[in-house]
Formats: structure tokens, sequence, C-alpha cells
């Protein structure tokens, strides 16, 4: 077997590696490089293989950054199957459109071709199939098996075995225990794995403190007469903070205040939690089945068109604001940190990984002023980062997963982080677990 990185490499988007046994070629996804404008232009690259020579694609699960070039590789001739779990594919047909109504409107902005048409994201959607968690099946030479990451709803880590050896793909492991879905699987046994490292050099808080640090922005803010804006990724970390807020209503522990999710494509995808909710964890499912209705509760306003997004302006504060997008480079968000980044008596809660060069990250790393809407905003609200609302491990749960493998694993690669988070871990791995850990570049090969 051949693993060439194609993406993912010393970064922490763009996914894409490429898996070959004999004449058969694969993919592991296929995602959009995000962050900044130096890393988007690489989404408008040629490919750097033969989409058409490509059998089959497999996605770890649905984050644009893992799946948010396919209708690309569609559209330049891959016409072999893709699949992932079931809520996977539905999750990703969501997002795909999302981001191509996204990617038309700023090449048209621009005066450039957009990346790929909806026609693309379409034709993409009739070659998906699914598959289950624990269920071995074949393509070519190779026996492929999905294992549950604990990352998102139906999100996968992927086991090839071919030749005689296996290697495992992470795809994004959870940071356990999750607030509504369940752990990952235990690595099972591999000769190679190819590990994420968004958290390889962090730690984050302790899962225990999430719903009381939530309670006590909500509690701050309110007392002060704020508005508590949280930006937020439409996918998980939306239903988790509903989750949160339904247990925090409904016992009592904050004020009555209005809730808004503004956010047309996190309300669309939380109608797809409630379709999959075999996946949820036995916590979550012994509450349902006593009654409730886990992501609803008094209070809470569902804002899907432009015009009742604008309507939230005339409530006045407090109230709790949640909108794309989690990184604050885009959506909704926007226009209300617009209106209250400069008042002191607000706060902008972070729940989510802020990448280098977004606005996200400038907040939080202290920035006195922002610049959006072609105008310098001054921060006066404060700042507040729940880090355990993080759907990736961080360190300590990485060499966890790996640690009872260390005696017949070969070697580790490291990718899906900054290239220091990465070089950390790695040499974790290397030091704690005596196993052999790389971190490889773009385009670098390797024979298992």
């Amino acid at each position: 077997m051949k693993i060439t990185f194609y993406g993912g490499a010393k970064t922490v988007t763009g996914a894409n590696y490429l898996l070959e046994s004999g004449d058969t070629k694969i993919l592991i996804d296929c995602g959009l490089s995000q962050g900044n404008k130096e890393a988007e232009r690489k989404n408008f690259e040629p490919l750097p293989y033969n989409p058409s020579s490509v059998q089959a694609l497999f996605i770890t699960h649905a984050h644009v950054d893992h799946v948010g070039k396919i209708p690309k590789l569609v559209k330049s001739g891959f016409d072999g199957a893709i699949y992932s779990t079931p809520p996977t594919k539905d999750f990703a047909e969501l997002l795909l459109l999302d981001s191509e109504h996204l990617l038309r409107r700023e090449a048209e902005e621009e005066g450039r071709a957009p990346l790929y048409l909806e026609e693309d994201v379409l034709r993409a959607m009739t070659q998906w199939k699914t598959q289950d968690y624990h269920s071995p099946f074949e393509i070519g030479p190779f026996v492929v098996e999905f294992f549950d990451a604990g990352h998102i709803l139906g999100s996968a880590s992927i086991k090839f075995t071919a030749e005689g050896k296996s290697i495992i793909f992470s795809g994004d492991l959870g940071n356990a225990p999750a607030p509504v879905i369940r752990d990952p699987d235990p690595l099972p046994a591999a000769d190679y794995c190819v590990i994420e490292s968004t958290y390889g050099d962090r730690v984050h808080d302790s899962a225990d403190t999430r719903e009381s640090e939530l309670e006590n922005a909500i509690e701050d803010t309110v007392r002060a007469g704020g508005v508590l804006m949280v930006p937020a990724f439409a996918m998980e970390r939306t239903q988790d903070l509903l989750y949160h807020l339904n247990g925090l209503v409904e016992q009592g522990r904050v004020p009555r205040v209005p809730v808004y999710i503004d956010s047309p494509l996190a309300i669309r995808l939380t109608d797809v939690y409630k379709k999959y909710k075999e996946y949820f964890n036995r916590s979550v499912t012994k509450e349902m089945r006593a009654g409730d209705d886990i992501l609803n509760f008094p209070g809470l306003h569902f804002t899907l068109t432009a015009e009742q997004s604008k309507e939230i302006n005339n409530v006045h504060p407090p109230k709790i604001i949640i909108a794309g997008s989690g990184m604050s480079n885009g959506g909704r968000i926007l226009h209300h940190e617009r209106r209250y980044l400069s008042d002191p008596k607000s706060c902008l809660l972070i729940v989510g990984y802020q990448a280098a060069g977004t606005m996200g990250r400038a907040l939080v790393d202290g920035a006195k002023t922002v610049r959006m809407f072609k105008e310098e905003i001054p921060v006066r609200c404060s700042i507040r980062s729940i880090t355990a609302y993080s759907a990736h491990a961080d360190q300590p749960h990485l060499l966890a997963w790996l640690r009872p493998r260390r005696g017949s694993l070969k070697e580790v690669f490291v990718v899906q982080g900054e290239e220091e988070g990465a070089m950390v871990l790695a040499q974790k791995i290397r030091d704690e677990l005596a196993v052999q850990a790389s971190v490889p570049s773009y385009g670098e090969e390797f024979m298992l």
C-alpha cells in the first residue's frame, strides 16, 4: 500500500488522502481549505491526481473541511462511489448546498468562475452510498470498516486492510464525554494510523465545567443588561448548546430571556439530528424517553429568514444570540458583532476552534478593534471562551486513544493541525508511547 497526503498536511483544513493498493486508488475525505484568503486560493488549484482514476471516496464526517471539494472532484471526472454513515450523507448535502451558495456569491463579487455549481453537488449525491458502523465491506483489494469517532453525529474513523496490512484514519476525534452523542470507539488493531491534531498541543477545560461556565456567562450578561453573542458552528456545537440551555432553562438555573438560533443552516441540521436519535448517547436517550424535547425549550426562537433575523435588533437586551459562522469569518453573527462588540455590557462567548487568520482568533487573542463591513469596530464587550465545548479531542484524549495499541502500531502520521501543534503531538507519541510518528508535508508519500 501507498499513502499520499494531499491535504490536512501541516494545516488544520482541506483533509484529502490518496491510498493505493495495486491498480486500485481510493480517497479519504476531500475537504475545502479554510481560514484565510491564502488557504482558500488553494481550492482553485488543479487537483493533484486524476479524479477519473479513483475508484471510491470515503468520508469521515460532514464538516466542509472534509467534504467541501467533493463537487469539484465530481465536476473534474470522478464517477466512483462515495461512502459514509447515513447521518453524514444527510448533513453533507445541506452543508454542500450552503457552501455552494456562499462560494458562488464570493465568485460573483470577485468576478471569477465559481468553484462548482449546485448541479455538481446534486450529481455527487447520486453517487453517495451509506454504510453503518462495524459492518466490514470490500472495495477492490480493500476491506473497509467504519467506527464511531464521537466528533459529530455520524462521524467515523475508517480502517482499511489490504496486502496483509491495515491503516486507520481517525477523522476528527470527539471530546468525550460529549453532551449528546456517544464516545469514540476504542482504536481497533491496525499497523498504521493517520491521526488528527487540531488540539495536539493543548488541554481542554474539564467537560464537567461546560454547563456551569455557560450558566455563569448567561447570568453575568443578563445581570449587566447586555447581549450574549455565541459564534457557533451550525453542526454539533449549536445542538450541544441547545441541549445545555434546555437543561438550564427547565431547571430554573438561568433567567428567562429570549434565545435566538439565527442560522438557517443550523436549524435545518437540527432537524437532521432529530431524524437520527439512535445515534445519541444513553443519558440523552433516557431523557427523551421521559418526554423531554432536548433541543427545544420556552423562549427559544428559530430565525430562518433575513427579516426574522433583523427583527432580533428590535428586542431589547438582555438576550442570547447563537449564530454562524463559528469563527466570525462570515454569516449572520457578523451583524450582531457589529452592533454589540462595542457594548461593555455585552459578551462574546467563544465555544469552538478559531483558526489562525480568522476574526474569531483575533478576538480571542485580545484585538482592541476589528474591521468588518468596511468599518473599524472597537471591542469593548467581554470575551469569554469555553474550550470544553470543543468537539475535538485534546492532547490527553488523543494519546489515550492511541495508547492501547502502542505495542502493535508501526507508525502514526499526524495531520489536520497547525504545524506547531502537530509537531508537539508527534513528539509526545514518540516519547510517551514509543511509537514512530511523523508529520507529513503536502504531496509526501509513504510506502506502508
